[in-house]
C-alpha cells in the first residue's frame, strides 16, 4: 500500500451477514444499498476487495469473499455515501457515480468536469450535494465543482488561489470548511526535482473566500507548521467540533510534506472568526508522542485521535507503508495532553481507519503479529477490545466507513 500522493483506484464489496454459528460475515448479494458499513481491504496477494456489513462489533470476516475492486487500486480515491462510491478519475476527470450490483463494481453514471484532473479536497454541502476541490493537470491552478449527485449536474469554475510561484512548481489543497457565506482552503506549495526530490514550503496559506461566488476576500500566512490537512479521499486530516470550532493538523513528515524539520501541529478556526487562531499551537511533535503524525479524527466531548510514526522502525519511504510503525494516541484539544491507545502497532501510511458511532470509536489495526481487527474504544471508561476480525491472507484493512 504504497502512499502515492494520489492513488487511483477501487471497487467495493459487499456481504451479507449471516448469523450461523460463530457469527461468521458470509457472502450474499453483491449491492444492497441498506448495509451500515463498508470495508475496503488488501490482500497478500494484491488483489482488493470491498465488503459492505452490518456490525464490526464481532464476529468474523474474510475479505477475498468480498467483490473484487477492478481496476485496482482504488483506495485513496473514494468518496462513500448512501449506498455509493463517488471518485474523481485523475486519468480523465471525470466524476464517477458507483454501486455494487450483483457483486460488480457498476458505473452508474459520470460527469466530465472541466480542467479538474486531481481531487485534492471535499466537502458534502446538502445531502444530495458535494463541493469538490482540486488542482489541474499542471498542479498549477485550483479549480471547483459543485456536483448534485442525484441528477449529476455541477457548477464548476476556478478558485483564485496563487499558483506556485519562484521554486515551487506545485501545489495542493489540504482543507475546505464552508461556513454560512464564507469559503476557508488551506493550501501550500512544493518542489519537485528529479535529483533533489520532494519538499513543502514552510508555510501554511489560508485563503478566505466568499461563498457562492469564490471572490477572495482575505489571505492569510503561518508559519509554525507546514503542508496543511492533507487529501481527505485518503483518511480525515480536519472536523468541526461540538462548539463549532474547526481543527485540522498540519503534517510536514517525510509521507506528506517532507519538511520533517517543522513540527506536526494542530491548529484551530474558532467559530465565526474565519482566521486561524494566533493562541492555539498544539505542538505534536514536542509533545511525549514526539513523532509526526498524518490522520486527525475527532471522537467527541473535545477529544481527538492522531496516528503518528515510531521512529527508528522504518527507514524512509521505501518501507513506511510496509513496516508496522504506527501509534494511536488520543488528545486532549483543551489540555494538550496525549495517551496511547495499547493497540498493535500499525502498518500503511494513510487509511480511513477511524469511524465514531453511539460514543464509541471503532479503529481498524493491520498487525502482523496479532492479526487485523476492528478494535472498539470506549472513550468514558477507557476500555479497548476486539470486535470484527478479518480471516485469510489479509495485508491491509484500507478503508472503514458508514455506508448508510
Amino acid at each position: 500500500m504504497n502512499p502515492a500522493k494520489r492513488g487511483a483506484s477501487r471497487l467495493f464489496i459487499a456481504i451479507l451477514i449471516s448469523f450461523f454459528g460463530c457469527n461468521t460475515e458470509k457472502p450474499g448479494k453483491q449491492g444492497d444499498t441498506d448495509k451500515k458499513y463498508s470495508i475496503y481491504a488488501m490482500m497478500k496477494d494484491g488483489k482488493e476487495y470491498i465488503s459492505q456489513v452490518d456490525s464490526i462489533a464481532s464476529g468474523t470476516l474474510d475479505p477475498s469473499e468480498g467483490a473484487k475492486v477492478a481496476p485496482a487500486p482504488l483506495y485513496y480515491d473514494l468518496i462513500v455515501r448512501d449506498g455509493h462510491y463517488y471518485r474523481v478519475d485523475w486519468k480523465t476527470g471525470r466524476f464517477i457515480k458507483i454501486a455494487i450490483i450483483n457483486n460488480v463494481f457498476t458505473e452508474e453514471a459520470s460527469l466530465q468536469l472541466d480542467g479538474f484532473k486531481n481531487l485534492e479536497n471535499y466537502n458534502w454541502i446538502s445531502a444530495d450535494t458535494i463541493l469538490l476541490i482540486g488542482c489541474d493537470a499542471t498542479m498549477q491552478k485550483v479549480r471547483f465543482a459543485k456536483v448534485h449527485v442525484k441528477e449529476m449536474q455541477a457548477v464548476q469554475g476556478s478558485v483564485p488561489i496563487p499558483s506556485p510561484f519562484g521554486t515551487f512548481n506545485s501545489m495542493s489543497v489540504g482543507f475546505s470548511k464552508l461556513e454560512n457565506d464564507r469559503l476557508l482552503i488551506g493550501y501550500t506549495y512544493h518542489t519537485t526535482h528529479a535529483l533533489k526530490g520532494y519538499t513543502t514550503s514552510d508555510t501554511v496559506y489560508t485563503e478566505v473566500l466568499h461563498y457562492p461566488d469564490m471572490r477572495s476576500v482575505g489571505r492569510m500566512k503561518d508559519i509554525r507548521s507546514a503542508y496543511p490537512g492533507g487529501i481527505n479521499t485518503n483518511q480525515s486530516h480536519d472536523f468541526t467540533d461540538e462548539k463549532g470550532d474547526f481543527y485540522f493538523i498540519a503534517c510536514p513528515g517525510i509521507a506528506l510534506g517532507n519538511n520533517p524539520d517543522k513540527p506536526t501541529a494542530i491548529f484551530r478556526i474558532k467559530k465565526g472568526q474565519g482566521q486561524i487562531d494566533p493562541e492555539y499551537f498544539f505542538n505534536i511533535s514536542a509533545s511525549p508522542i514526539r513523532n509526526h503524525g498524518y490522520g486527525l479524527w475527532y471522537i467527541g466531548n473535545g477529544k481527538a485521535i492522531v496516528r503518528t510514526e515510531r521512529k527508528g522502525l522504518f527507514t524512509g519511504m521505501k518501507d513506511h507503508y510496509r513496516v508496522p510503525h504506527m501509534d494511536f494516541f488520543v488528545l486532549d484539544l483543551a489540555s494538550k495532553s496525549t495517551t496511547r491507545l495499547n493497540l498493535p502497532l500499525d502498518k500503511g501510511t494513510a487509511r480511513q481507519c477511524v469511524l465514531v458511532e453511539n460514543g464509541l470509536v471503532y479503529i481498524t489495526v493491520n498487525s502482523d503479529a496479532e492479526g487485523s481487527y476492528v478494535w472498539i474504544y470506549n472513550p468514558k471508561s477507557n476500555e479497548l477490545r476486539k470486535g470484527l476480525k478479518f480471516e485469510g491472507d489479509v495485508d491491509y484493512i484500507l478503508r472503514l466507513e458508514r455506508l448508510n
